[in-house]
């Protein structure tokens, strides 16, 4: 079968940053305005005060301490807590789309490639900003690629499953090279009114060029040895916003029209998911876990991170092994895996091995194995 590569990986950060205690100090100015407005109704127990959250909470419950956000004043507004990221005209290029190309052009050069050398493009992420046009082609458009492509959605493993269908793509000879991207704008979907998910999302974007290894000439390239796919049912991580929503005016504005999620739920069903997928996975390509060099996990939570790590090697992982960047870009959804991959995969020697796992709302899991040539 023919041999295929990432040969080329690129990241769009925005230029605002967001710390632990900038995002408290504005929820904590919202929960005191709101428990003053409604005093008599909690002094009468029709409804709970909303309580504070802190620095300290947020670094322990998730090993998050800073995001990178497209608008940071609409945000730490109390009275707004949501970005303002204007609406662009038709003609204009849509943000997913600028934030697309500034990614793809970093992973184009990385492979020493140019657009003319790539058949497709699949843009692959959590929420996609319109319905149609696709935001794939739009970035097509932009960077003058003559082929085709499509959007995808697998929530947090969009990454992964867009992998997936670009290696088939290039193996079936239905495309030279394919751009996979991944442009997350979490902001836009996440309730900064919630105590328990307020700090969990950043924004940002990733691409990846996908190719036959005979053609790849970058640097830096890593042959997939295998990929797996895996979805559940669940509703413990969902979002309800949809066109639909007009069509029942009782649901517009409510919570369920941004992200949610069961924490506790997700934490013990997903890690022994993900852990044993990774396993098997390994199984299947005849590599032993303890070949692993490098596990480029979801970015989402530090501590369940740790005990995958944890139960796919047996042992504690040293930091290396498990490369954090959840610390400083938060969850950036189906991006945070690949930014790990593209910041922390240069120092590793031909042969090494390692595994790109992402896993979310779905449930869905992909693991993609790879091996630097």
């Amino acid at each position: 079968m023919l041999k295929v590569v990432i040969s080329g990986t690129g990241l769009f950060t925005p230029r605002e940053s967001i710390s632990n205690d900038e995002l408290v100090q504005a929820f904590n100015t919202y929960v005191a305005e709101y428990n003053r407005q409604h005093s008599d109704e909690i002094a009468a127990g029709t409804i709970q005060p909303l309580q504070e959250s802190s620095a300290a909470f947020i670094e322990k419950a998730s090993g998050i301490k800073s995001r990178y956000v497209l608008d940071k004043a609409g945000i730490l507004d109390p009275q707004r807590m949501c970005p303002h990221i204007p609406e662009r005209s038709n003609e204009e290029l849509s943000v997913q789309a600028e934030m697309a190309v500034a990614a793809a052009r970093e992973a184009l050069a990385q492979a020493e490639v140019g657009p003319e050398d790539v058949d497709a493009v699949i843009v692959a992420c959590s929420n996609l900003q319109r319905a149609y046009p696709a935001v794939s082609i739009e970035v097509q458009g932009a960077l003058g690629i003559d082929g085709f492509a499509y959007d995808m959605n697998v929530a947090c493993s969009s990454a992964t499953f867009g992998l997936q269908a670009a290696i088939n793509a290039v193996q079936t000879g239905s495309a030279r090279r394919v751009l996979v991207l991944n442009p997350e704008i979490c902001t836009a979907h996440l309730n900064f009114r919630d105590r328990d998910s307020h700090f969990i999302f950043g924004d940002a974007c990733t691409a990846m060029v996908v190719e036959a290894a005979e053609t790849a000439k970058g640097q830096h390239r890593f042959e997939v040895v295998g990929t797996k796919l895996k979805t559940l049912f669940s509703n413990n991580i969902r979002n309800n916003f949809g066109f639909l929503n007009r069509c029942d005016e009782k649901g517009i504005g409510q919570p369920d029209k941004l992200f949610v999620q069961q924490g506790r739920k997700v934490f013990k069903e997903v890690v022994p998911m993900v852990s044993e997928m990774i396993l098997e996975h390994l199984r299947s390509v005849e590599i032993p876990a303890e070949a692993l060099k490098r596990m480029w996990l979801h970015q989402a939570n530090l501590n369940m991170n740790q005990l995958i790590a944890r139960r796919v090697l047996s042992r504690e992982a040293e930091p290396h092994e498990a490369p954090v960047i959840l610390d400083e870009y938060a969850n950036t959804s189906s991006a945070g895996s690949v930014i790990a991959f593209h910041r922390y995969k240069s120092d590793l020697q031909p042969g090494d091995v390692g595994v790109i796992c992402s896993f979310g709302a779905g449930y869905s899991v992909g693991s993609v194995i790879i091996r630097k040539l």
